[in-house]
């Protein structure tokens, strides 16, 4: 199985080459300004992408999701949407989650701690693909500061899950892969630091 992931397009994913898959998965941070106007565009957008599936996880910048949960699944007609769900697809499970910790005034936020850790408890421990839209703490987590902002919760759940896959964006500047204690961790950010989608797809097989 060939998979497709991107993150943090903020809007700006009309122009992307996106490669050919079996799925593809986006993982948070997909419009502008959160919009259901702006979530009706990219739910047309999907719907040219040829990928046999797709899955859609919410990031910060997708207030629609939080606000208006209800109506963005129905517009959502082109991908299969997670928020805390799983979906197993030819035998690979997929797991999807929006939260990260709070990240100025934006959607989807949570203390660290006990609010978070209530979320990351809900991940099945037979999961291959684990998407959220924020990193674990100490990996692609790098702020342009030198910050290491990701979640300490997440990183306990990853040990305990074990996934092959860990899936993410929201911190642009760590884009890349990189590979711990059994899992390859992606961050699939699409834009720059600047805003600027020049990051590619990034691709990968399951079995």
């Amino acid at each position: 199985m060939k998979c497709v992931v991107i993150s943090d397009t903020h809007g700006m994913y009309p122009d992307l080459e996106i490669p050919p898959g079996d799925v593809f998965i986006h993982a948070g941070d997909i419009l502008g300004r959160g919009k259901l106007s702006e979530l009706v565009e990219f739910n047309d957008w999907l719907g040219t992408l040829p990928h046999t599936h797709k899955i859609v996880i919410a990031g910060n910048h997708d207030w629609c999701f939080q606000t208006n949960e209800g109506e963005s699944r129905l517009i959502l007609t082109n991908a299969v949407y997670l928020r805390d769900e799983l979906i197993e697809i030819d035998g690979v499970k997929f797991y999807g989650s929006p939260w990260q910790p709070f990240f100025f005034n934006w959607a989807f936020n949570l203390s660290r701690g006990a609010a978070l850790k209530d979320k990351w408890d809900l991940i099945p421990a037979s999961v291959d693909v684990l998407i959220t839209h924020g990193p674990a703490i100490g990996i692609l987590d790098q702020t342009m500061d030198g910050s290491n902002v990701g979640c300490e919760e997440l990183m306990m759940a990853i040990r305990r899950v074990k996934p092959k896959y860990h899936l993410f964006g929201h911190i642009h500047e760590s884009y890349g892969v990189a590979q711990l204690n059994g899992c390859t961790h992606v961050n699939a950010s699409i834009a720059t630091e600047r805003y600027i989608p020049t990051n590619k797809p990034i691709e990968f097989s399951i079995n």
